[in-house]
């Protein structure tokens, strides 16, 4: 299974959501909160192209935020997109 990272910052419900769904679903994740960190948020957004939290990693793979995982976990394809990105 491929490691989840994602990056977060507080006040944040849809972080909160992204971490419950996770949780739910008994899926590790390390998270990097960017709350006050600026030079932490320019690297995501150089990384990304995206200046919204969460953001979401499978791996190398950019899920994206809450949305993106939603729909994944709707779809079930959540968990095969675990595995092939491990």
């Amino acid at each position: 299974m491929a490691s989840v990272v994602m990056y977060t910052a507080n006040p944040c419900p849809y972080c909160v959501f992204a971490k419950r769904l996770l949780n739910a679903r008994d899926i590790a994740f390390v998270e990097h909160d960017l709350t006050g960190d600026f030079e932490g948020r320019k690297n995501l957004i150089n990384k990304t192209g995206k200046r919204t939290v969460p953001q979401i990693f499978f791996g190398d793979y950019l899920v994206g935020g809450f949305d993106e995982l939603a729909a994944l976990d709707r779809s079930g394809q959540l968990m095969e997109l675990l595995e092939a990105n491990s």
